[in-house]
């Protein structure tokens, strides 16, 4: 099953968001910004994603410059940053199975599903 994790007030996420509805494949949206992730949940999509936390966290973002820029912390550090503030995780992450990507561009959408 694919599975988007979506924010509907960011153009990225809706536009991939658009791009699997027109695959026409089955998926699920899942808004995290409701269902929060928790540390476990974090830990399994950045190990699909193959990246280091900090390379899913948007360094742009208020609390982040605020609370966390400059600071030297730990990959448990930014996984927990990122639970109790999920605004800062990089949107969307789209998840087939074992595959996931971030979907900027949302072509990197089409190389998984």
């Amino acid at each position: 099953m694919i599975t988007i994790y979506h924010n509907p007030r960011c153009s990225k996420s809706r536009e991939g968001l658009v791009l699997l509805e027109e695959s026409e494949k089955d998926f699920e949206v899942i808004k995290y910004l409701e269902s929060l992730f928790n540390e476990e949940e974090l830990k399994t999509i950045i190990s699909k994603l193959g990246i280091k936390p900090i390379d899913l966290i948007r360094t742009n973002e208020d609390i982040w410059k605020s609370d966390y820029k400059g600071k030297e912390l730990t990959d448990q550090q930014i996984i927990k940053a990122m639970v109790k503030h999920p605004k800062l995780i990089e949107r969307p992450i789209v998840v087939n199975n074992d595959k996931a990507v971030i979907g900027r561009p949302k072509e990197l959408i089409l190389d998984i599903i």
